[in-house]
């Protein structure tokens, strides 16, 4: 606020030159609050006096100062000065700081809260992407599980078939002897062929059928035997075998005290019995489906001295489980 100030030449000059009219009228001074930097620096206080001359002879009335006395202008200057105080600004910053620390606490709060629920959608999420896998997993060996059991029970009719054709002796010596321990006993030795005709009945996979032995035996004890070589049978196929059974100088003990032979041939009907199982695996699925088939054959022979070098006809003389 600008103020005109006129100096006490001015003003005798201007009390001579004008008429006495009144009395020396006294000077007032209005005291004017400076503003303060805009750098925060320490301020000052301004004070310009000018004199005011009231026209009415009186002096003038300040609504602000003059009204309330000397104390209402000390306190009004107090006020606006103290305002300006260089600690003022401080404490405002102080306080404006200290009134902070709850939008930054309350920024913090809301970043923790983001951070968790980010870290809640995150687990969330790898939860779901666990439980995907392990119900694809599940699902996978469900399907996988009925897939092979499907195979597995489509697999089992299929079993392969065996079909006995013929057996032939040709030689059949009984002949005293000893065991290995010298034991004295009647001794056998004989020679037969056995064919037969196996058969893959299924559609869809092959059989491998492990090696077989053969035992041909008189009154439960062993007289001749012979082995089925390992073989593998595609499918829908078949394929006939010959196999050869022999023995040499079996002990027959008390058993054979009834046999005897002429040239080669026995004397009497002997009655034999073939029996053997036949075992064989199928790999439908790899080594994880792998069914397995065995079958049991016995067949029921009489050894004719009148037909030996002659193929004898197994045909419902055989059985099969």
């Amino acid at each position: 606020m600008s103020v005109l100030v006129k100096t006490d030449s001015e003003v005798s000059s201007l009390s001579q030159s004008s008429p006495a009219r009144s009395p020396r009228r006294p000077v007032y001074y209005v005291q004017s609050p400076s503003r303060d930097s805009h750098d925060g620096e320490k301020t000052t206080n301004s004070f310009n006096s000018s004199p005011v001359l009231s026209p009415m002879g009186s002096p003038p009335h300040s609504h602000s100062n003059s009204s309330l006395g000397p104390h209402s202008r000390e306190s009004s200057s107090t006020r606006f000065s103290g305002s300006l105080k260089p600690g003022s600004r401080k404490n405002n910053n102080n306080n404006s700081q200290r009134k902070g620390w709850k939008p930054w606490k309350d920024q913090f709060d809301s970043i923790e809260e983001e951070g968790l629920l980010n870290d809640e959608d995150g687990n969330q999420h790898f939860l779901r992407r666990r439980f995907y896998c392990l119900a694809f997993v599940v699902g996978f060996l469900v399907l996988f599980s009925s897939f092979s059991l499907i195979l597995w029970g489509a697999s089992r009719p299929q079993k392969p078939t065996i079909t006995m054709k013929s057996i032939l002796f040709d030689q059949f010596v009984i002949q005293a002897g000893a065991d290995a321990s010298g034991v004295a006993t009647a001794m056998v030795s004989m020679n037969s062929t056995v064919k037969l005709t196996f058969r893959n009945t299924a559609t869809f996979f092959g059989v491998h059928v492990t090696s077989t032995p053969l035992d041909l035996t008189y009154s439960q004890l062993k007289v001749a035997s012979g082995t089925i070589d390992e073989f593998y049978q595609s499918r829908k196929s078949q394929r006939s075998i010959a196999i050869i059974l022999k023995g040499s100088n079996i002990p027959l003990y008390g058993g054979g005290s009834s046999l005897g032979s002429q040239n080669g041939a026995p004397i009497d009907p002997v009655p034999v019995t073939l029996n053997f199982i036949v075992r064989s695996r199928a790999y439908v699925l790899g080594t994880l489906v792998k069914p397995k088939f065995n079958k049991r054959v016995e067949c029921s022979v009489i050894m004719d001295p009148k037909k030996m070098n002659v193929a004898i006809s197994l045909n419902n003389k055989c059985t099969y489980k």
